[in-house]
């Protein structure tokens, strides 16, 4: 009964249906079938997840991350804030148009991922975000308006029946470009209640489809959260015809404890990024929320239908492109979440696995395979291997390349994992625009020495530079080396160093995270000569809805069993990030005088 149930639920998943209702046959005594609700995972990671300080991403990284989102089953993907900047806009144009029709994976949901964008409640802004997200199969615009009264007396500066007026004809105009609207009550867990139904029903009249309610500030508790949900959804007229959604922020850590009551109080839409990360402290995690309905699915009255094994390599590859380290005692995606260090709990788990582990790290995408290179390996096996792992796109050059680094890789260290495999694919294929390419290292130090550093790099016009400098350490000696060929101003803000995997071989991952010296020394008048749409100049970065200015941060990456070769990769990588960057911008100017 229970198998026959599971077929018939794989053959409805795989039709197209608006509808979340579905029959799900679980294995109680009685053989009962309950009603479940599927629920819609949406994805912010690409836009509340990058307003996290200093995890900037470029469109290289943003589409690949858009890809594994697609193929983990995500359902929406907010992509962006259009508005914000041109590289907003063309970033969200280019997910629409890549990984909009893509399928792979997705036959659980039996249709593309959805790709929504950002704007505020502004004529230009939903025109902007229609122009990004209309190139997608299937789209969203997600507008937004402050409710509470602290917001609309002191930011805003509007009445409340301005609000409603505002609110109502932001989705009016969205509703007429686009058929999924999406609307959000920025800081509604402090809003008034009533209020919040007054408003709500004239967005839900204007064309609204899906109704976000956020804990923008991380201030309300499950219990609240839970009565505003159960509240709005009673209240609201015609609250029957959209999708409720949750929006939690962590400021509390009661992100994921508030998204589960929203659940509990009638969401059917939950807000959630890739390893919780976010402004702040972060938002609701992805992997603790579809983990959680995974776990206890007879507590919840929704199911999910995302490819949990996919969670890992999505929580690596956001690590890794945003130079945020996900903390070793995380929920899911921490190294230690399913590690055992107590005697008692080691010999329990060896016995069986379930006396201390309630989660099988397969389901997860955590593995201890371990593939053995050599001479006798070839692309097929290594391409299969990619293949597994999601790099299904991987043409035979860089397979060819690829190769040759995994086979040097295993004459150091012998075996080679798939945490290295991953390290060594992020490092290799997503770097950004090489206009500095690395060629060699030398360095010589210790505690009787000055380390002395010899760089020598390629530039993209072929020709080749060497440099030696002397440093306080080996790394700074690299960097003095490497920042006198180079000659682009900027000020290192963080360095960090982690391991791979275990062991005294493992391959070393390194973080650099660069600004720009301008951002601070030049005088305020100069720096507003260059705006954006949105406010900001070209070389900070906006966050639509506090409104903040921040400083545009170039995040670098290097992998290497060497991590003073990883050092270099890493600076060297921030550096091409930065002048990727300026040629942009000032290509970007050149056009608006043109």
């Amino acid at each position: 009964m229970y198998s026959s149930s599971k077929l018939a639920v794989k053959r409805l998943f795989a039709q197209s249906q608006p509808l979340n209702r579905i029959l799900v046959g679980r294995c109680f005594s009685s053989n009962a079938v309950t009603t479940k609700e599927r629920l819609i995972i949406f994805d912010t990671t690409l836009r509340d997840g990058e307003q996290s300080p200093g995890a900037t991403l470029n469109i290289t990284e943003k589409l690949e991350i858009a890809r594994v989102l697609s193929r983990m089953g995500v359902d929406v993907c907010e992509a962006g804030f259009p508005i914000a900047s041109p590289g907003d806009f063309e970033a969200v144009k280019a997910i629409a148009e890549k990984v909009g029709p893509l399928m792979d994976g997705r036959e659980a949901t039996g249709q593309p991922m959805r790709i929504a964008g950002l704007s505020r409640a502004v004529e230009k802004d939903i025109r902007r975000c229609y122009d990004a997200v209309k190139h997608a199969p299937i789209n969203r615009i997600h507008t937004f308006l402050a409710t509470s009264d602290i917001h609309l007396e002191h930011k805003l500066k509007i009445s409340r029946d301005e609000c409603i007026e505002q609110a109502s004809k932001a989705v009016a105009l969205a509703a007429s470009l686009v058929e999924d609207v999406e609307f959000s009550t920025e800081d509604g867990c402090r809003s008034d209640r009533d209020f919040l139904v007054e408003v709500l029903k004239e967005v839900i009249a204007a064309g609204a489809r899906t109704i976000n309610v956020p804990d923008t500030v991380g201030y309300t508790t499950p219990q609240e959260y839970r009565g505003l949900m159960e509240y709005l959804i009673k209240n609201t007229p015609g609250s029957e015809k959209v999708i409720w959604s949750t929006h939690c922020h962590n400021d509390l850590g009661l992100a994921t404890a508030n998204t589960l009551a929203g659940i509990l109080g009638g969401a059917r839409q939950v807000e959630v990024t890739v390893n919780g990360i976010g402004e702040r402290a972060g938002n609701t995690a992805i992997e603790e929320i579809v983990m959680t309905l995974k776990t206890r699915p007879s507590e919840f009255p929704v199911y999910s239908t995302i490819d949990t094994t996919q969670i890992t390599r999505a929580s690596r590859m956001v690590s890794s492109f945003t130079g945020m380290f996900v903390q070793p005692n995380k929920a899911i995606v921490g190294q230690n979440a399913f590690a055992h260090e107590a005697g008692i709990h080691q010999d329990g788990v060896l016995k069986r696995p379930d006396t201390y582990e309630i989660m099988d790290p397969k389901s997860v995408g955590l593995t201890t395979n371990q593939l053995v290179l050599g001479k006798h390996s070839g692309k097929s096996a290594y391409r299969a291997r990619l293949e597994e792992l999601g790099y299904a796109t991987i043409d035979e050059d860089q397979i060819e390349e690829l190769v040759q680094k995994f086979k040097r890789l295993a004459d150091e260290k012998k075996v080679v994992t798939d945490a290295d495999i991953e390290a060594i694919v992020n490092d290799e294929l997503f770097q950004p625009e090489m206009t500095w390419e690395l060629k060699q290292v030398h360095v010589t130090g210790g505690n009787q020495v000055k380390a002395t550093a010899t760089i020598s790099l390629e530039h993209i016009d072929g020709h080749e530079v060497t440099e030696a400098c002397i440093g306080s350490g080996p790394v700074d000696a690299i960097y003095q080396a490497i920042h006198r060929i180079v000659r682009v101003p900027n000020r290192l803000t963080q360095f960090q160093i982690a391991s791979v995997t275990k062991g005294i071989d493992a391959i070393g991952e390194v973080v650099t995270k660069l600004e720009s010296p301008e951002e601070y020394d030049m005088p305020d008048q100069r720096r507003r000569l260059q705006r954006t749409d949105s406010g900001a100049d070209v070389n900070e970065v906006k966050n639509p809805q506090t409104g903040e200015v921040t400083t545009r941060t170039f995040t670098g990456h290097g992998a290497d069993t060497d991590i003073l070769v990883a050092s270099a990769k890493s600076y060297l990588s921030a550096l091409n990030k930065m002048i990727a960057h300026q040629k942009s911008q000032a290509q970007a100017r050149k056009n608006r005088v043109e």
